[in-house]
């Protein structure tokens, strides 16, 4: 428990500047508009005191890079959000509801965990997850959005479907009501160079622009989940939609204790 909260305020609100900052020079020099771009903070290396504070300085879209802490976390929040509404009653302006995202490898027998909370799930990367989440989803009577995770990289450790696999395994998620595709995903090695990172977001893009072009896939098919602390730029260059920060956003602000040796910032 955080016993100081001015001062994480205080923190996270110079940090979350600079951020904002680096992304509208990024977009000013890739002549895009900042709108376009959804910040999703990952929160996995933080403690629970400072997930609120950032909800209170409007980070709403929080991802989370482990079904269990995702569940857990959103479980604690919605509890939290209703005990003060509760309380304050028209007093206090209420706190917006999160937006969860599940960014890191899901395993199908943790489908469920994720699938009352998560808004959009980045990480699916294979035909029988996207399957297991069709037909969970369809249970409770809803559909989930997903994004194919593309290993563009060929980095074998890292997760994700083989880039030229990307249009066929799309075109076999179409039929199935449970879920829908809004786009793809992807991590690049961390010590890629600019000029290589740059070389992997613009395939990325490539592939995102001949799924759409060809009609693989649906009107909702419209977002680029790519870039992280360390390579942000070069993805809103290439046409990132979604950015997963968490290192530069909460510098001085996490745990001590280290995260989880998953994927996600």
């Amino acid at each position: 428990m955080i016993s100081n909260l001015p001062s994480v305020r205080r923190r996270l609100a110079e940090n979350l500047k600079r951020l904002r900052e680096r992304i509208e020079k990024a977009c000013a020099a890739a002549k895009r508009d900042s709108k376009e771009i959804t910040l999703v903070a990952v929160t996995k290396a933080v403690e629970i005191d400072v997930l609120r504070q950032a909800l209170e300085a409007g980070l709403v879209d929080l991802g989370e890079n482990r079904a269990q802490q995702l569940n857990q976390r959103a479980g604690m929040m919605h509890e939290f959000i209703e005990r003060r509404a509760v309380l304050t009653g028209r007093s206090e302006k209420p706190l917006p509801r999160p937006r969860w995202h599940m960014i890191g490898h899901l395993q199908r027998n943790k489908a469920k965990l994720v699938l009352p909370w998560a808004e959009l799930i980045h990480s699916v990367d294979s035909l029988r997850l996207a399957e297991e989440l069709a037909q969970q989803a369809s249970k409770v009577g809803r559909t989930v959005d997903i994004l194919l995770e593309v290993n563009v990289s060929g980095e074998r450790s890292k997760f994700g479907v083989a880039i030229g696999a990307a249009p066929h395994l799309a075109e076999q998620f179409e039929p199935w009501t449970g879920i829908r595709l809004c786009g793809l995903m992807t991590m690049l090695p961390i010590d890629a160079t600019p000029g290589e990172q740059r070389l992997y977001f613009d395939r990325l893009r490539e592939v995102f622009d001949d799924m759409k072009a060809e009609k693989v896939v649906g009107t909702h098919f419209r977002h680029l989940s790519m870039g992280m602390s360390n390579d942000f730029e070069a993805a809103i260059a290439s046409g990132s939609t979604m950015l997963r920060i968490g290192t530069s956003l909460f510098a001085g602000l996490m745990s001590a204790q280290p995260p989880p040796p998953e994927d996600a910032d």
